[in-house]
């Protein structure tokens, strides 16, 4: 029964490890050695490997001393493997059970077989695979088709084949360090067998600042090992079908990555004379075979650097000019990138949005009030969903709409409490305040292990929008340590709570409240609960637009509180589908789109939540606060995480079921008592900054009056 040497480059991959290795531990195939090679990693990683080689006799561990690359250590577990094949994995990546037995199975008399790739955002992808129903592809003269992603992964090649034809890894590059290793593998076979149902499942990694996999490294380190390896192979090898390959994908690496980044880094520079001096080796037959912005553009490169500098601003103009043409908000977002941004920028032009344009609220509602309350001479706008009724007359722009690009574009200040797209450029002198919206109790952004939502890049997007802010506000100290590693953030914070609590120190009093209570049309007889939950990052239509399952039973609500109580239900905005509380209709009022949930606290005299940062605001009136927590378990340890002991530190009983909601509602006063040691922790904690002047200090520090 052969052996497969199953050879593993690991570097900081604590986190995906486990998964990779016991994905092979329960291969149907079992005469295997799995090989991990240590590339320096961190003490972490480290001692985990450790561990890792007892779960299994067949698991050896070797290190570098020093860190070489993924290419250096395949090297090393080539030199160390005894196996009849060879195959190569990456430690983030994973198998279906039975996929190193189809590929041995399959492999006949052929030097090399591959299987198929399915890429994955998460842990638990499953693959069906039903016996018999294989077809295998034998590829001569198209093989090179199979070599487009450039992987050496999944792949199992017959090890005196390696032997003989001397092939290795390049350990001069870190990126593409693969094709050293695969171009002379595809020359010296005859044939590649392909057979699709020996699946491999890779891994598109969440946080590519923190722990980025090769393919996310910064865009000038790929720029510089293309051109390097592309040069080395073609001085290396002289195979016309391997040539052809390379020339096609130089041209492809010009066409889909360096064009990109010299738009976005304008660093031409840096890179202009081994571009011009490799694209030279190109054959003319193959530029001649793509459009004619790129045949001009590669020929502009062997012109000179002012002349090729000349044709790629043209040509970039142009390609941003048929991007643009092909969707309304791709065109206004041509004019904002190429036409107001270049417009001289107003410098008395406030611009205010708060979560998302959903709503007039928030921290930014008050920071604009303050300011026209103070009769400050600047010009507002405020984006909008649809227009509302806004005091001061600003103007207001639909959100993505022509003059939401162009107001955008010309306003020095930008006042927002949730992410800008990252599309939308931000000019030198432009100010952008980030007010935020909550203090934090589920883990933030770089903080999280595993993206559970609709969006694999959110670590990638968020780093960049993050980027633009100038200024941060902060709650609390808690807040602000969290802030900083979370968002990875270093300029400067506004440590002077938010500027929407304001309000609960300024209208907490008989008769504002009153009043808020007679607009909202709640009857005046009778107290008030605010349930106000959060969303669940699993359960969403899609991006940005969440699920919610309503588990408190408003009917029983209603059959024990309907003579003493009401209920204000407000979800949160990222919550796309509205409830329908139409039978609790006099009990339970829907304010799910009210702008202003501060006044909602006011008028409140008891909180339920769950996750919701909602708690740490109304903790400013010291109400009673009750914790429906019916799915924390999964909540705390599969989605989000917390970064506190909430059965510790939050100032009310957490509760799984409505009964016991019920039970703590009829027993309010009891549990304000005996949880008022915890609530004065809790306060002295989260809310001493607050103290009704947050807008105040915050727009004297950012606006120059």
């Amino acid at each position: 029964m052969a052996k497969i040497s199953v050879i593993i480059p690991v570097y900081n991959t604590e986190e995906y490890i486990d998964e990779c290795i016991n994905s092979l531990i329960r291969q149907t195939y079992k005469n295997i050695e799995i090989l991990l090679v240590n590339d320096n990693s961190g003490e972490k990683c480290t001692q985990l490997l450790e561990n890792i080689t007892l779960k299994d006799n067949r698991i050896k561990l070797f290190h570098l001393q020093e860190r070489k690359g993924a290419g250096a250590a395949r090297n090393l577990g080539i030199q160390e493997s005894t196996g009849d094949f060879i195959y190569f994995m990456d430690s983030d990546d994973y198998l279906p059970e039975k996929t190193l037995q189809i590929l041995i199975d399959n492999i006949k008399q052929n030097n090399i077989i591959r299987g198929k790739f399915k890429y994955t955002n998460f842990s638990s992808s499953m693959a069906i695979i039903f016996d018999g129903l294989f077809k295998i592809h034998n590829y001569t003269d198209t093989k090179y088709n199979l070599l487009e992603n450039y992987f050496a992964v999944n792949y199992l090649i017959r090890k005196d084949f390696v032997l003989k034809e001397g092939l290795s890894f390049s350990e001069d590059v870190e990126v593409f360090s693969d094709l050293a290793f695969m171009v002379p593998a595809y020359i010296h076979a005859e044939q590649i067998a392909h057979v699709k149902e020996a699946i491999y499942f890779k891994r598109k990694r969440n946080d590519p600042i923190s722990n980025p996999s090769l393919s996310q490294y910064d865009k000038s380190h790929q720029i510089n090992d293309f051109i390097f390896i592309y040069n080395d192979l073609k001085d290396t090898y002289r195979d016309k079908s391997a040539i052809e390959f390379l020339d096609k994908q130089m041209l492809n690496f010009y066409r889909k990555d360096i064009v990109t980044y010299f738009k976005n880094s304008h660093e031409i520079d840096t890179f202009y004379e081994r571009l011009s001096n490799t694209v030279s080796r190109i054959n003319n037959r193959l530029i001649n075979k793509h459009s004619w912005v790129l045949k001009n553009e590669i020929n502009a490169l062997s012109n000179g650097i002012d002349q090729y500098k000349k044709v790629n601003k043209r040509h970039q103009l142009f390609r941003d000019l048929r991007e643009g043409f092909k969707s309304k908000k791709k065109l206004y977002t041509f004019l904002y990138q190429r036409v107001f941004m270049k417009m001289k920028m107003q410098k008395k032009t406030v611009f205010f949005e708060s979560f998302l344009a959903k709503s007039y609220s928030d921290s930014p509602k008050y920071i604009y009030e303050h300011m026209i309350d103070n009769n400050m001479d600047y010009k507002f706008v405020w984006s909008v969903k649809e227009k509302k009724n806004i005091p001061g007359n600003p103007i207001q722009v639909k959100r993505f709409s022509l003059r939401y690009f162009y107001y955008l574009a010309r306003a020095k200040y930008w006042v927002c409490n949730s992410r800008m797209p990252k599309y939308l450029d931000k000019r030198a002198g432009n100010v952008y305040l980030q007010t935020w919206h909550g203090t934090p109790l589920k883990t933030l952004v770089f903080d999280i292990e595993d993206i559970y939502s609709a969006d694999p890049n959110y670590k990638q997007n968020f780093y960049e929008q993050s980027r633009r802010w100038d200024y941060l506000i902060s709650p609390n100290q808690y807040s602000s340590a969290i802030f900083r590693r979370a968002f990875k953030y270093d300029k400067e914070m506004l440590e002077f709570g938010y500027p929407r609590n304001d309000i609960l120190y300024k209208k907490n009093n008989e008769n504002d409240i009153q009043k808020i209570k007679e607009r909202l049309g709640v009857p005046l007889d009778k107290k008030v609960i605010l349930y106000a939950p959060t969303w669940r990052d699993d359960e969403f239509f899609s991006r940005g637009n969440y699920k919610f399952t309503l588990n408190l039973d408003l009917d029983k609500m209603q059959e024990n509180f309907n003579d003493e109580y009401v209920v204000l239900l407000r979800t949160h905005y990222h919550i796309a589908n509205s409830l329908d509380v139409s039978d609790q209709k006099g009990f339970v009022y829907d304010f799910s789109l009210y702008d202003d949930i501060a006044e909602l606290y006011l008028v409140s005299d008891i909180l339920i939540t769950d996750y919701s940062s909602v708690f740490f605001d109304f903790a400013h009136l010291k109400k009673p606060i009750l914790f429906y927590t019916y799915d924390i378990e999964k909540y705390r340890d599969e989605l989000r995480g917390f970064y506190f002991n909430m059965e510790e530190e939050v100032p009310g009983p957490l509760l799984l079921t409505t009964d016991e909601v019920v039970n703590a509602v009829e027993n309010i006063d009891g549990l304000r008592d005996s949880y008022k040691e915890t609530y004065d922790r809790f306060y002295n904690k989260f809310c001493l900054w607050d103290d009704g002047e947050a807008t105040k200090n915050t727009v004297e520090r950012v606006f120059d009056n």
